[in-house]
């Protein structure tokens, strides 16, 4: 039976708050909550204590009793404290947006990497509030690899222990992430040095990066009409018009206000795109939304340092009744239908032959270690032994192309 659920949100005019709770309320349909309504206060600061005024706070209070509500999930990050008093004044449990979407990261997670990744999101958001949660942590359960329930307890001791626990965890978690990090780093390195040039799906989450990758690739990597339907990271192989094959990763999506704790935690698996070579910003044709997850996902990216010029903006879902012709620089594709697939893949393509520049040099001998930079950065085609040097055929990135430019052969 699922948890009947109200949503409590103060509407302070930094951002337009009928869309904060329509994303609230879908982020409780993933987590399997039953929403019945959402209380929303308009004031100018939150209230320190409760967060609601006292009067809203009241209402909230005979809503609940009427409508027999378990959960009250607020839109925001709360203190440990003011998660405390709302809930003993409310007389049900109290989360808020941040515990939400742990939640659901928690249970979505299925690779070592990923479960992981969300105990160090969950431990780093315990870690200030174990003087002020109690049962409300009880949802998060788990997280893998000892997270555990809440660690509840009396007195100034018990308090410590349990910090000296959590920050033990989290610097063990961190050790980790760095060993898999390093992994990935030489798996990346390898890939370049093969010259195979890495493509990252990223978007807001929903928009059909996993239907994507799959009719891209011809995978079958899960896929549903939900929120944080796919969590860890895929990569699969991705043959191009030209014939050349690529390497097409799928990445966590997004959402408005993604708390920082999880951009942090979950920052290895982000910097897929960092290491990309063209980068793929999905958004969903026929949302109402698809400009705010077009920005949401460019603010993610420059937060993890992405080279914004290596951008293709996809909108997706054509195959759905929609009122928006995309921009011209835009590629319109349907992962159900295949419409506009090909072009998808034409523009890949495209540029990633415009990153790179042709190479027809004769190398003295003293500059044999050109030839690594070649290969590091591009591709050796031939490479000849002559009285005169190494005569040496293939590309570059473009980026590279001025070591080279005093040996071009004419």
């Amino acid at each position: 039976m699922l948890t009947k659920t109200m949503l409590a949100a103060v509407d302070t005019g930094e951002y337009n708050i009928d869309d904060s709770i329509k994303e609230l309320a879908a982020l409780c349909e993933a987590a399997d909550l039953d929403v019945a309504f959402s209380v929303v206060q308009r004031r100018d600061n939150p209230e320190n204590k409760y967060y609601l005024g006292e009067g809203k706070l009241e209402e909230a209070k005979q809503l609940a009793q009427a409508n027999e509500i378990e959960l009250c999930v607020f839109d925001c990050e709360l203190t440990g404290s003011q998660i405390r008093n709302i809930s003993d004044y409310l007389e049900i449990e109290v989360i808020d947006r941040t515990m939400l979407i742990l939640e659901i990261f928690s249970r979505r997670a299925t690779t070592s990497e990923g479960k992981l990744q969300t105990e160090l999101a969950l431990l780093k958001y315990r870690l200030p509030r174990l003087s002020g949660v109690g049962v409300s942590m009880s949802r998060q359960g788990g997280g893998g690899g000892g997270g555990g329930g809440a660690r509840r307890g009396g007195g100034e001791t018990k308090l410590e222990l349990d910090r000296r626990y959590i920050q033990g965890r989290i610097d063990l978690i961190k050790q980790k992430l760095a060993q898999v990090e390093k992994r990935r780093d030489i798996l990346n390195n390898q890939r370049k040095k093969n010259d195979v040039p890495i493509v990252a799906l990223t978007g807001y989450t929903n928009v059909g990066k996993s239907s994507l990758l799959n009719a891209l690739t011809g995978s079958e990597i899960f896929e549903k009409d939900m929120l944080f339907a796919t969590l860890d990271p895929t990569a699969r192989k991705l043959i191009l018009p030209s014939g050349q094959t690529a390497i097409l990763v799928d990445t966590v999506g997004f959402v408005s206000r993604l708390p920082h704790k999880l951009v942090e935690a979950f920052k290895s698996t982000l910097e897929q795109a960092k290491y990309a070579d063209i980068i793929l910003n999905v958004c969903d044709i026929a949302s109402e939304d698809r400009d705010l997850q077009l920005q949401v996902t460019q603010e993610v990216l420059a937060e993890i340092g992405c080279e914004m010029e290596n951008v293709i903006t996809v909108y997706n879902k054509y195959d759905k009744e929609h009122d928006m012709p995309a921009p011209p620089t835009a590629v319109v594709t349907s992962a159900k239908s295949g419409y506009g697939l090909n072009n998808l893949l034409n523009r890949i393509d495209d540029m990633l032959a415009a990153r790179m520049a042709d190479l027809n040099l004769m190398l003295p001998y003293s500059q044999t270690g050109l030839i690594n930079t070649i290969r590091e950065n591009g591709r050796v085609d031939s490479e000849e032994y002559t009285a005169d040097g190494i005569a040496v055929k293939g590309k570059i990135d473009k980026k590279f192309l001025y070591i080279f430019n005093s040996y071009q052969v004419k």
